[in-house]
């Protein structure tokens, strides 16, 4: 676990130690530090809870999984991802990550759907899919990963 938190954000971020001075002169920047640890043990999961007509092939159930950060973690998603629905999730998880920065819990975000910005074969388009976000543990959603691959 992370205890030098300046120290990780300088060599994460690759900072000078100028750099490092004006990062911290930003009053919520070492406000939030402390918090990064807990946040990298988090999971945001985005599940598909409806979908007709997606080009994409998305379905109902199918899940998207990023790091605490935001970082899409690539192999444990699907081989394809809409851009259009992919863009759609930054908006869910910035919210959650500001909520989880100001000490609330993500999952009790009262607008936590979204959905790719096609509207669908009734008013012109071609599919769509809606989704839910979820905040979770890092470890919980391990376990559940491993549980389906049973």
């Amino acid at each position: 676990m992370v205890t030098n938190y300046t120290g990780f954000i300088k060599k994460h971020l690759g900072y000078t130690d100028e750099e490092m001075k004006v990062w911290l002169d930003n009053p919520r920047n070492p406000e939030g530090i402390v918090k990064i640890a807990a946040l990298l043990q988090k999971t945001i999961v985005i599940r598909v809870i409806e979908s007709h007509g997606c080009s994409s092939l998305h379905k109902k159930g199918q899940e998207f999984y990023f790091d605490g950060p935001g970082n899409l973690l690539s192999k444990m998603n699907p081989k394809r991802i809409c851009i259009y629905a992919l863009s759609q999730m930054e908006r869910l998880i910035f919210a959650a990550q500001e909520l989880f920065y100001a000490g609330i819990d993500p999952n009790k975000m009262r607008i936590k759907h979204g959905g790719c910005f096609d509207v669908g074969l009734k008013c012109g388009g071609w599919g769509r899919i809606i989704f839910e976000f979820e905040f979770k543990d890092r470890k919980t959603v391990r376990k559940e990963l491993a549980q389906k691959q049973k």
